[in-house]
């Protein structure tokens, strides 16, 4: 970590012009929509400030898991029942996917450490709110009120990386945040369950949420000291029917995906799906004709047609869901099939820290050498991890232990290290500094909403199908499901150009 936190000087850069094409970027055709404009100054951002923003990207990305394994004891305080408990979870998730990207041009406009300085200070009173919720319903709504500040919060840290900093020092940048990205999912059901065990001064599962207070204000006063000011000199306006439609968007697919289940897939469920097609092509075409009139969309077209953006986003989609279910039934398939205790099935997934950590920090050498071959490299490792699971766990469930995970585990972790680190930088390498917010939060959203697809979707089959098929086999088919994954980004690994930037 040390070593990629070291980051050397970036060099002098000049404002982007419009129509001027940024070093190595083809300049456009004329006629054609540019997403560069002139940005406030070269701000650089130095350790210091790296690690502040990496420390409000810490807190939102931690607590969409660490919230998992302290709901059966919020269902034992507050008598919320299944289908409320699936809102605590799903109404942060929701609340934060939906917003991202307005989050990102929220920052573009107003000040990327302006943005984020606001975005911690809402979420470490919103942790506050959600640990002292009297009631089930009262939690529901901090946690959405919860997400919705981390939206504020994570594009902004992209963006300061994207428009602060330069060439290799933003590639070591880059992979920093994806490490921290996944370990803080892991550190999440850790965590916890240990906090929940712990029962700190009786505050039981309301200390997962109260750890996040004074985190946040800290980071609050070292951004205003050691993190830069960025933002595009020319202020575009709200998108305000490109936000309606993508809000829409992603509520018709998210909204039923978690709540169908638990609610008996009611006729509404099946309405919202079916409308997904429909807001989702709507949005494209608004976005399209709001960009072909001058204006400056909320997802710009042009944008998406950078090759790498577009197959980093490609990757991402089977990526962060894979991971993002098998978090959540392997937590489940853990206290409920094993009938281990919170903290016990948190430290089952120690080795996939371990492993993914490890891969991280190697990342940048080795992306430095063999470019996307890595990447290539970490869905291999990843699919022979999850393939000795599954053979482990159809071999004899009866005695499945965290012990005989381990090597299964460790080595999906070390997969995910090498695909999740330099995923960021393949992603954002070509962005303009001056769509740094913009760019930020469509990646960001991207994950966030296929974080939470993985989770309904594998999370739906295996409750679904446990009660008959047993809780072995039903895991074993969802690691299938995930190796399918694997092997659909080994084959989108080899599309992308051989030097990341």
């Amino acid at each position: 970590m040390t070593q990629q936190l070291a980051v050397a000087p970036a060099p002098h850069r000049t404002a982007t012009t419009p129509g001027t094409a940024t070093p190595g970027t083809a300049a456009p055709a004329p006629g054609t929509p540019t997403l560069a404009t002139p940005i406030l100054g070269t701000p650089t951002l130095g350790t210091a400030g790296l690690v502040t923003v990496l420390l409000g990207a810490f807190l939102p990305m931690l607590d969409f898991f660490i919230v998992n394994v302290a709901l059966p004891t919020i269902d034992k305080d507050l008598n919320a029942g299944p289908a409320v408990l699936e809102l605590v979870a799903a109404g942060y998730g929701i609340a934060f996917a939906v917003l991202l990207v307005l989050g990102g041009r929220l920052g573009d406009i107003f000040g990327r450490r302006r943005l984020f300085v606001a975005g911690a200070t809402a979420f470490a009173l919103t942790s506050l709110a959600c640990g002292l919720a009297p009631d089930a319903w009262s939690l529901v709504t901090a946690r959405a009120a919860q997400g919705a500040s981390a939206a504020l919060l994570i594009p902004q840290v992209l963006g300061t990386i994207t428009a602060a900093t330069d060439g290799a020092r933003r590639g070591r940048a880059l992979s920093v945040y994806g490490a921290v990205g996944g370990i803080s999912v892991v550190i999440g059901q850790v965590l916890g369950g240990m906090l929940v065990a712990a029962d700190l001064f009786g505050t039981g599962w309301r200390s997962v949420f109260l750890l996040n207070v004074p985190f946040a204000l800290l980071a609050v006063v070292l951004a205003v000291r050691y993190v830069p000011e960025s933002k595009a000199t020319r202020a575009a306006r709200v998108d305000v029917p490109g936000t309606v439609l993508l809000t829409a968007t992603l509520l018709s697919l998210l909204v039923p995906l978690m709540e169908g289940r638990a609610a008996g897939w009611p006729l509404w469920s099946l309405v919202l799906l079916g409308l997904f097609p429909v807001l989702a092509v709507a949005f494209a075409l608004v976005e399209r004709r709001a960009e072909q009139r001058g204006d400056t969309p909320l997802v710009p077209p042009t944008l998406l047609r950078i090759p790498e953006m577009r197959r980093g986003l490609g990757i991402a989609l089977p990526y962060f869901a894979g991971f993002g279910g098998f978090m959540f039934v392997i937590a489940v398939a853990l206290q409920q099939g094993l009938k281990l205790g919170p903290v016990a099935a948190g430290w089952a997934l120690v080795p996939m820290a371990v492993g993914y950590f490890s891969a991280s920090l190697a990342g940048p050498r080795l992306i430095g050498r063999w470019g996307s071959r890595v990447l290539s490299a970490g869905a291999v490792i990843q699919a022979l991890g999850l393939a000795t699971l599954a053979v482990t766990v159809l071999a004899d469930w009866a005695h499945f232990s965290p012990l005989r995970m381990a090597p299964g585990v460790a080595l999906a972790g070390i997969g995910q290290g090498l695909i999740g680190t330099p995923l960021f930088r393949v992603v954002l390498s070509k962005v303009p500094a001056a769509r740094a917010g913009v760019g930020s939060g469509v990646l960001a959203t991207s994950q966030q909403s296929s974080l939470a697809l993985g989770v309904a979707t594998l999370g739906t089959l295996y409750l679904s199908l446990s009660p008959s098929l047993g809780m072995g086999r039903t895991l074993a088919l969802c690691l299938g499901i995930q190796l399918l994954g694997s092997f659909t980004i080994l084959y989108l690994t080899t599309r992308l150009p051989r030097s990341i930037g």
